[in-house]
């Protein structure tokens, strides 16, 4: 197959940032999706209703002109977030779900939850008024390794969670282990799950490929090729339980290629080019529009776009790095190499 048309796809996992590198890459975003989940992890992070309308305005300024896109917002989970503030975003159509980050997991996540108690009173306001919980699945304590987090998060705290609230929707955001797989389908109806094209792609041994890679740093951390493997399975199943969410995350080029570098593998630029690519590999191309279009869309009880697009069999060379006005650059997934598919004018 060297050509396919399918439904405009979505992104249900992006970060966007702010200020000059939003405006950055937005455009990337919203010229290859039609809608987006919009991550919440700004510092100070999109807690209430009025934030997430504020940082949508901002985004929507930052689309290019006559590039339709529709970002959806969430609201950023903590200690002290205010129930009656999410459902009535929710009933507004400002907030489409609300991002659970354990406390210290990942970028601007020091604001995040520091015990699933605390916040049982929202989750309970959530559930009744169908709110979906978008859940980075990780334990942070120090004991853990980092390559087992995801595993011990599904294994201690998210059983928990589905069994104090089953009518809690939840998604289980950039899906990395045979055992996140594991639980999304033993709770098929009430579960979806997301995957990255870097988790797709690659195994933990691409962090080591002739040297430390800091650009393809993220968290959560690439996995063992088993994994990978059970992720590529789920992807393609054209099931509907998982769906395209890349978690683009841009950080300056010398804030990955630093001492302490940042997690976050930017792939908005490349991200349609390298879910194709595994489809292809898998012998699925068949199966792409539903995990790129149509499932996460049934998920979130939205009808699917009805724009179609087409890509081709034409390798392109893609550029290596993203400028961000007076502040440097942000490097790309497949930055500098020649993808296979490009989209079709």
């Amino acid at each position: 197959m060297t050509r396919l048309t399918f439904r405009r796809p979505d992104d249900w996992h992006v970060h966007f940032r702010d200020g000059p590198a939003m405006q950055a890459v937005v455009p990337h975003t919203a010229r290859a999706f039609g809608r987006a989940i919009v991550m919440p992890n700004l510092t100070p992070p999109v807690t209430t209703t009025a934030l997430a309308a504020a940082y949508r305005d901002r985004i929507l300024a930052a689309v290019p002109a006559g590039v339709a896109f529709e970002p959806l917002m969430t609201a950023y989970l903590t200690d002290d977030s205010d129930g009656a503030d999410i459902v009535a975003g929710h009933a507004a159509g400002v907030i489409t779900a609300v991002k659970l980050y354990p406390a210290h997991a990942t970028t601007n996540s020091h604001f995040g939850v520091t015990s699933m108690t605390k916040v049982a009173p929202v989750l309970a306001a959530m559930e009744k008024a169908g709110v979906p919980l978008l859940v980075h699945g990780e334990v942070t304590r120090a004991d853990v390794d980092v390559f087992d987090r995801e595993a011990r998060f599904v294994e201690e705290v998210l059983p928990g969670v589905l069994k104090d609230f089953p009518g809690l929707k939840v998604v289980l955001e950039h899906v990395t282990t045979a055992e996140g797989v594991d639980i999304v389908r033993a709770h098929a109806g009430r579960m979806a799950g997301t995957i990255t094209p870097q988790h797709l792609l690659y195994d933990r041994n691409e962090l080591f490929r002739g040297g430390v890679r800091p650009h393809m740093y993220c968290l959560p951390i690439l996995k063992r090729s088993t994994h990978k493997a059970a992720l590529r399975k789920a992807a393609i199943a054209g099931d509907g339980l998982f769906f395209l969410g890349t978690d683009t995350a841009p950080h300056l080029r010398h804030l990955k290629e630093a001492a302490c570098g940042c997690a976050g593998v930017f792939s908005a630029p490349t991200a349609i080019e390298a879910y194709l690519k595994v489809f292809e590999e898998e012998g699925a191309l068949d199966r792409f529009e539903t995990f790129a279009s149509l499932a996460g869309p049934a998920f979130y009880g939205l009808a699917p776009n009805e724009e179609r697009v087409t890509w081709e069999k034409k390798p392109r060379l893609v550029a290596e790095a993203v400028a961000v006005e007076g502040l440097g650059e942000i490097v790309t997934l497949f930055g500098g190499e020649t993808v296979d598919w490009s989209s079709v004018a």
